[in-house]
């Protein structure tokens, strides 16, 4: 099968996850900006983590014929040191001309407080200037429900911002409505620990249907599956979902949103 995984931190995998993730027909991979492991302390090591994403990386996934495209931000759980924050925000125009950048994210909330709201509003507003599609981290577990609603009237209360170029990821059961009742597209996340496993993914499917939805797997440095979107597609296909069902919401759907953005070409 061929299959887009949107939602994947490639820094933190070693080679052969590229390698695999090829053989199991995954065509291209998108990775937003995160946490490195531990926090930065200057904008000069994002200035290199940025170039990593939009020079070296797609080198590192072209090998395998996988085309490699990126999104750019400070993340959530860095946004304490506000100054920074705005340090890194002030050089993030300089790499938006990249040809393999697609949008401003993942930005978010990680535990909802004071200082991670505003340099969210401040990615907004530069998604909103720069005309970028923006990919959104919600918080994990207890504090998801909170911080999806406060994203979402972030976004809403933006009115140069349009829905349906923003993708909030992470959801869950109690998350999904409101995420699509508000024009968005919605991504669900295959994680082993805090997320949703391929059954509960399914079956959030099979309750809201396979508009503006996608699937993911979010590895990173934890604990985490590289080929957690084909494994969900085979779990759709015994569950009997056709095949042109499954190639819906782990190819088409996700060319289509990220489609929005003229980089974004296979």
């Amino acid at each position: 099968m061929r299959y887009i995984e949107p939602h994947a931190h490639m820094v933190s995998r070693v080679t052969d996850d590229y390698q695999r993730m090829a053989l199991a027909g995954c065509e291209a991979v998108c990775e937003p900006a995160f946490w490195a492991g531990f926090d930065r302390s200057t904008v000069e090591g994002f200035h290199d983590y940025f170039s990593q994403l939009t020079e070296h990386e797609p080198k590192r996934a072209a090998k395998f014929g996988v085309k490699h495209f990126c999104w750019l931000c400070i993340n959530s759980k860095e946004a304490e040191d506000v100054k920074l924050a705005e340090e890194v925000i002030a050089l993030v125009p300089k790499f938006l001309d990249r040809p393999n950048v697609l949008g401003i994210g993942e930005i978010g909330l990680n535990k909802n407080s004071r200082n991670e709201m505003r340099v969210l509003e401040m990615q907004v507003d530069l998604a909103a200037r720069c005309k970028q599609l923006i990919l959104v981290h919600t918080p994990h577990l207890e504090d998801k429900l909170k911080g999806t609603r406060l994203i979402l009237d972030v976004l809403k209360n933006d009115k140069r911002i349009r829905p349906e170029r923003c993708i909030i990821d992470h959801v869950e059961e109690h998350t999904v409505e409101m995420v699509l009742d508000a024009g968005m597209w919605a991504g669900m996340t295959i994680y082993p620990e805090t997320k949703c496993t391929p059954a509960r993914a399914i079956d959030i499917l099979e309750t809201y249907g396979k508009e503006r939805l996608w699937l993911n797997s979010a590895c990173d440095w934890g604990i985490s599956d590289p080929l957690a979107v084909p494994k969900t597609a085979l779990e759709m296909k015994r569950r009997g979902h056709l095949a042109g069902a499954v190639e819906k919401v782990i190819f088409q759907n996700p060319k289509n949103f990220l489609g929005q953005c003229r980089n974004f070409v296979l």
